[in-house]
């Protein structure tokens, strides 16, 4: 194969099911130019599994420029249709899968997994294009017509299990707020025991009462912010405060830390062992830290004389669990359990609330 009619990748070789694939770092410059999207002649039921989420670019893009120093993306794995050629560095035993790999200027490369990182690159090198000496691993595949990359694609995907948001919040050490929940927890004697920090719902049997994304949640809510927001000191200060005293007003929280009520016999037979609690208290949080700034703590403690329990359905069916009895959390369940808690303190709906009321009233929120 003529070099100077070929793309050269330094590569290492291995072996898969029988077949030859290679391992090559590839500069992110380089990665816009061979990973093309839509491509004529890609067979539509190829792209078709490539349908990107356009939502998710910005996201990925910031992630990479505003961490050049200690971003981490994983390998893209793509399929090559087209001339390829690998050469061994030496033929000893011991180094002989080290080596150089040609690929025609003409080979078709779709791919498998890692698209959206492909286009994030790309919206990355037009704002640092410094970035573009740096590497990306690619797996490739030599896959002729590309038959095979469909059952690629199935495949990679199959046994991939997505991480929970409350994983996400737990191992990320650049957002204020995850730090902010993350500090809380540890620092409450209550929630440092009883919080699960990997699940996003609780089994039955689970000896946890909350999960760390539904108090993440939470926060955000109390503070009226979004993913990524700054977080200024009198903010974080509250936050901890507010936990503080909601930690001590809930009074079968304390029975369970005290060990006189199970976390599965909370679950079933009251509504705050649930996310929708616990967001629905995020609002109210927001109430109150906008318009009684400095008397919310009053109405925080005054939570201990509510009745949580399920058997309560006058105050909490089809706000917090539906006519079986399942709790269910969305938003308007979360803002219909918030709007309950605020009339039981004797707090005033705004408009939005008593619309969100009226439509409840009407059936049109029960669903």
């Amino acid at each position: 194969m003529d070099s100077n009619f070929s793309y050269t990748f330094p590569a290492l070789k291995g072996i898969q099911a029988n077949k030859e694939y290679y391992v090559v770092m590839c500069p992110l410059r380089i990665i816009p130019k061979i990973f093309l999207f839509d491509e004529d002649e890609i067979p539509p039921e190829h792209r078709a599994q490539r349908i990107l989420n356009k939502s998710r670019i910005p996201e990925m893009t910031n992630y990479i420029v505003e961490n050049q120093k200690d971003y981490v993306f994983s390998s893209i794995t793509a399929s090559i249709d087209g001339e390829l050629e690998f050469t061994p560095f030496n033929q000893d035993t011991t180094s002989q899968d080290l080596g150089q790999l040609r690929v025609s200027l003409d080979s078709r490369f779709l791919i498998n997994d890692g698209q959206h990182r492909r286009a994030a690159i790309e919206e990355a090198l037009k704002i640092s294009p410094e970035l573009g000496n740096e590497t990306i691993s690619v797996v490739f595949f030599h896959d002729v017509g590309l038959k095979q990359s469909q059952q690629i694609f199935s495949d990679l995907n199959r046994h991939a299990v997505n991480t929970t948001s409350s994983i996400g919040i737990l191992y990320d050490y650049r957002d204020r707020l995850a730090m902010i929940t993350k500090d809380i927890i540890n620092s409450t004697p209550l929630l440092s025991r009883y919080t699960d920090k990997e699940r996003v719902s609780l089994s039955k049997n689970s000896p946890k009462i909350l999960a760390l994304n539904h108090i993440f949640n939470a926060n955000l809510k109390v503070l009226g912010k979004t993913k990524g927001d700054a977080i200024s000191d009198e903010e974080e200060a509250f936050l901890k405060e507010f936990w503080q005293v909601l930690c001590n007003s809930i009074v079968e929280w304390n029975l369970v830390l005290k060990k006189e009520l199970s976390p599965r016999d909370l679950r079933a037979n009251y509504i705050l062992g649930h996310g929708v609690f616990v967001e629905a208290i995020g609002l109210l949080g927001n109430y109150l830290k906008s318009y009684h700034e400095t008397d919310w703590k009053e109405y925080i403690k005054r939570l201990s004389k509510i009745d949580w329990s399920r058997s309560n359905t006058e105050d909490w069916l089809d706000r917090s669990f539906n006519q079986n009895g399942r709790i269910q959390k969305t938003t308007s369940t979360v803002l219909l359990t918030s709007n309950r808690i605020k009339q039981l303190l004797e707090l005033p709906l705004t408009e939005a609330e008593k619309q969100l009321e009226q439509k409840f009233f009407n059936g049109g929120a029960k669903k």
